[in-house]
Parts: C-alpha cells; sequence; structure tokens
C-alpha cells in the first residue's frame, strides 16, 4: 500500500495539496480496495492484490485528467447521506448542505408540501425527505438524465419523492394546481458566462453546462421566474429558498423583493452570500 501512496503523490502532487491527496486516496483505497480506515492509517505494509492495483491506477490516470473523483467513484456524500453522481449533474456542494440545514432548523418536524426546483442528483429533495418523514416531497428538473439518477438516489435512501420533467421558465404553460407548497427551494443555474475564465478545468470539463451556466444579459432569470411562480403556488405562510451566486447577492435580493417578498440574505461558512430566505410581504 505505501508503495500506491508514493505513486499517487508523484502523479497528483502538482494538482493537489497534501491534505487533499490524503483525502483522496483514502477515498480510493476504502472504495476500490475494499480497506477501513484502521488498515489505512496502521498497517502501511497491507499488499493490495493485483486487480487492486488496476482498478487504483485507472483512477490515478482519470483523476491526473482532471476528471472529478466524485464521478470517477461514482458516488459522494452530502448530509450524511449516501449518493450516486454521474456526469449528467453536477456533484453537491457544502453551501448546498447549509441551504437545507436551514429550511430544517425553519420547518423539521412539520407536515408540509416541499418543491425542489432543479434537483439534480436530488441531494436537497432526498435529504429533506429523509430528515422530514412527514413531508411530502415533489422535485422537477429539465434533464431526463437528472430525473432518472434523482430517482435512483431515492431509492438508495429508501425515501418517495414525486419527480417531473419540468422546465420551469416555461412555468406559465403548467397547468393549475390545486395543493400549494409549504416551502420552494432551488439551486438553480447561477454562474455567469463571464466567470469561466475563473473556474477550475475540472468543473469547466466534466460537470453539465446546463445546470452551471447562465447568459450574462439576463443572470438571475431563474430566480425572477421562481419567485414568479412562488408568488401564486406558496402557501399561507409558506418559504422560498435558493442557493445564489456570492457576486449577485444583493441583486438577487432585490429581484425577489421586486416580486413581492420580503428577502433575507444569509453568508455561507466563508462568508460570502449564498442563502436567500424569503417570504411573501403581503401574507
Amino acid at each position: 500500500m505505501q508503495r500506491f501512496l508514493t505513486y499517487i503523490e508523484s502523479r497528483l502532487g502538482n494538482i493537489y495539496s497534501k491534505n487533499e491527496m490524503k483525502s483522496i486516496s483514502h477515498l480510493l483505497l476504502k472504495q476500490l480496495a475494499g480497506m477501513n480506515s484502521v488498515q489505512i492509517y496502521i498497517d502501511k505494509d497491507t499488499k493490495l492484490t493485483g486487480c487492486m492495483v488496476n482498478k487504483l491506477n485507472t483512477a490515478v490516470d482519470r483523476l491526473a485528467n482532471g476528471e472529478p473523483i466524485q464521478y470517477i467513484l461514482g458516488t459522494t456524500e452530502f448530509f450524511r447521506l449516501n449518493f450516486k453522481i454521474m456526469p449528467g449533474v453536477l456533484i453537491p456542494r457544502p453551501e448546498t448542505e447549509e441551504l437545507v440545514e436551514l429550511i430544517l432548523k425553519d420547518r423539521k418536524n412539520q407536515q408540509i408540501r416541499i418543491l425542489d426546483i432543479g434537483t439534480g442528483s436530488g441531494c436537497i429533495a432526498v435529504s429533506l425527505a429523509k430528515n422530514i418523514p412527514t413531508a411530502k416531497v415533489s422535485a422537477w428538473d429539465i434533464s431526463e438524465e437528472a430525473i432518472q439518477i434523482a430517482r435512483e438516489n431515492a431509492d438508495l435512501n429508501k425515501v418517495d419523492i414525486d419527480f417531473s420533467l419540468r422546465d420551469i421558465l416555461k412555468f406559465e404553460e403548467f397547468e393549475e394546481m390545486s395543493d400549494k407548497w409549504d416551502v420552494i427551494v432551488s439551486n438553480p443555474p447561477y454562474v455567469c458566462e463571464s466567470e469561466r475564465t475563473v473556474m477550475e478545468a475540472h468543473i469547466l470539463d466534466h460537470e453539465p453546462y446546463l445546470a452551471l451556466f447562465v447568459k450574462d444579459d439576463d443572470p438571475l432569470i431563474f430566480y425572477r421566474l421562481i419567485s414568479l411562480y412562488a408568488v401564486k403556488n406558496l402557501r399561507k405562510g409558506g418559504r422560498l429558498y435558493f442557493e445564489i451566486n456570492s457576486h449577485l447577492g444583493k441583486k438577487t435580493l432585490q429581484t425577489i423583493q421586486q416580486n413581492g417578498f420580503h428577502a433575507e440574505l444569509f453568508q455561507d461558512l466563508s462568508g460570502r452570500d449564498r442563502i436567500i430566505r424569503a417570504i411573501l410581504s403581503f401574507q
């Protein structure tokens, strides 16, 4: 095993920090070689089989080419749950866990109806359904591939979610719903195309463009239209939650307020504008 640790350092040392390489090597050894933490930390002389070495070397080659480890392993952890991850969906971020945490703080242990717009891997919808078992959760996405992956993640985590293929930008074409929502949450595309120049290659080359980027001339299109949908479809006392572009915090807040909401801006653990919570002003 020590030989592998030395090898991964020689291959990835110019790409990742020592701490990142340590984390990556431990993930690879656990998931591809079936080792546990005790073996990894204590028994460095453990011999790897030829099959294990081949799997590990293939993974290191892909990492050296910039592919995210979550896609290589096909899985990641989010909000203490396991999720299947493929290139058709975004890799869940820690900031999104903070969004889930805020919703749970506000609405846990309540019989509520929740809608997750642009569900992707289903990480938000599944985490909420798992932690609010009394809730009825629905999730929408424009991507058939994303819906399929999200369904598999709901099954993996043993939660019941109603998934639908819907384009929120065309919400005016939706049939009128008799039941309204207590919570509408979304982590929509919010990266401006002009920001591509400062983004890391492993994101640009591997994560889905459709889930990441918006046009520079209308970067808040999803926030504007989702909040307009929410005006008509939130129950009395219902709340709207967004993850946002940290560079557009105040502009996003103003857009949502102009659509009839009293809105609050929250910072993530790094101190950047990241989450908006809103309630209708006229309720």
